[in-house]
């Protein structure tokens, strides 16, 4: 007798609803947490501290070496990648508050790598853009970025590290869509 292959598919509300609770000291219940998963969220969780804090030295380290600071870089990398922006969406893309995003692009812009202009169809809004020298900085930042993750990469089969960047892809994906933004504040969305 053989035995089909038991098919997975992705929790439905009665799922969960069949499984086991706790019963909180308010009379609330919860689920019980499946213990893989916590598992899995302990190793990540760590996994991720460690990568992260590595990255913020490295970048720290290997940026502040081309006359902007980790911040700036970040709004120059932005504001390259997605072209002219106004304050706000800039804010959005560096997960700032306006203000602190204002403070950063002020330093960009005293130190001639981006500029305003007036908005073309709204003549009230300013638009920051980066200037020719902005452009080359960040060229510049990028390939010796990108110089390091290629030496870090050899140590990598092919497969494994197109896996990897496909995971992690979908991590960002995840974790983004968890997050609320809000005035710069991050707020992890209500579990349902």
């Amino acid at each position: 007798m053989t035995t089909e292959p038991r098919q997975t598919r992705p929790d439905s509300a009665r799922d969960r609803a069949d499984r086991p609770t706790d019963r909180m000291p308010d009379g609330a219940s919860r689920p019980v947490p499946d213990p893989t998963l916590e598992r899995d969220a302990r190793a990540l969780h760590r996994t991720l501290e460690d990568l992260i804090r590595l990255i913020q030295f490295r970048d720290r380290d290997r940026i502040c070496c081309h006359d902007v600071s980790v911040s700036q870089c970040y709004a120059l990398e932005t504001l390259a990648l997605a072209g002219p922006l106004r304050l706000h969406e800039l804010a959005e893309r560096l997960y700032l508050d306006k203000s602190t995003a204002s403070r950063v692009i002020d330093g960009v812009v005293a130190k001639g790598y981006a500029g305003r202009t007036r908005h073309p169809e709204d003549g009230r809004a300013v638009l920051l853009e980066l200037t020719a020298d902005g452009r080359a900085l960040y060229e510049r930042i990028e390939a010796d970025l990108l110089a390091e993750v290629r030496a870090v990469l050899t140590e990598l089969e092919p497969p494994v590290r197109e896996a990897m960047t496909r995971a992690l892809g979908q991590l960002v994906r995840a974790a983004r869509g968890r997050m609320e933004i809000s005035s710069g504040c991050c707020r992890l969305k209500a579990v349902p």
